[in-house]
């Protein structure tokens, strides 16, 4: 094992041991190279690796410190790599999204405050009668965001924001090419509203898999060849190519 992948499991032992609590500072450099067996070089480095991840924090003239270690933290780095990915492993990342999603609505519908109910039906009369795609998906993304802070579950909300980035980019798009589009995201995050608002997690849960499926299956079907039984799908499309604007990705 490399020197300095012994070297972050040494410090994230002493994070999982307790030694180390978040909000911590750990020892000086010198000392904890010295406690740990490590070359101050390697220490260095896994310090900079941990530092990325968001596990430690590096103060300037004051030292490093375990960060807070909540999920939204340390899931950040999630959303960062999840950027990565090409766009035809977004079906993926939606069926990851139709299995978690319909689960944080549903417990939305349970555990939400009135007040937060309230500021979900405000935000269905704040979009447009007539909105740009970009204004929907804007709308769509906090209409989400606001259900999945409301099942009262952090890492359930820091895995489903990770999972805006791709998720996005097929909403946007379909806004552009699909008829009806905008139309039919209103009216489903209005059942999903109402279901929420009348504490029916079941119903809730059943709008929210119909919400996402309905785009999963048109990015399937846009992806997938005339004729083709979707395997290798030839994911290039003349809206995607360099030359032309990146497809603002269907609101979902």
């Amino acid at each position: 094992m490399p020197v300095t992948d012994v070297a972050i499991d040494k410090i994230k032992d002493m994070i999982i041991s307790g030694e180390l609590a978040p909000g911590d500072r750990l020892p000086k450099e010198a000392e904890l190279a010295q406690r740990l067996g490590l070359s101050r070089s390697s220490l260095r480095e896994a310090v900079k690796a941990l530092c990325l991840i968001r596990v430690l924090d590096v103060r300037q003239g004051d030292g490093t410190y375990v960060t807070s270690l909540e999920p939204n933290l340390l899931l950040d780095a999630m959303t960062f790599v999840v950027d990565f990915h090409r766009d035809d492993t977004v079906l993926d990342f939606l069926a990851v999204r139709r299995i978690l999603e319909p689960a944080a609505t549903a417990l939305a519908a349970l555990h939400m405050s009135q007040d937060d109910i309230a500021e979900l039906g405000t935000l269905l009369d704040e979009l447009a009668d007539a909105p740009t795609v970009e204004a929907l998906v804007a709308n769509d993304l906090q209409f989400h965001r606001k259900i999945a802070d409301g099942s009262g579950n952090p890492v359930l909300c820091s895995l489903l924001d990770s999972l805006s980035g791709p998720t996005a980019r097929a909403r946007i798009w379909r806004g552009l090419t699909q008829e009806g589009a905008v139309a039919r995201t209103r009216e489903q995050h209005t059942a999903i509203y109402e279901a929420i608002a009348a504490r029916e997690p079941e119903l809730a849960r059943s709008w929210a898999t119909v919400h996402v499926a309905g785009v999963e299956q048109w990015l399937r079907s846009t992806l997938t060849p005339a004729g083709g039984d979707g395997d290798g799908a030839d994911t290039t499309d003349s809206r995607d190519s360099p030359d032309s604007p990146e497809p603002a990705t269907a609101a979902s």
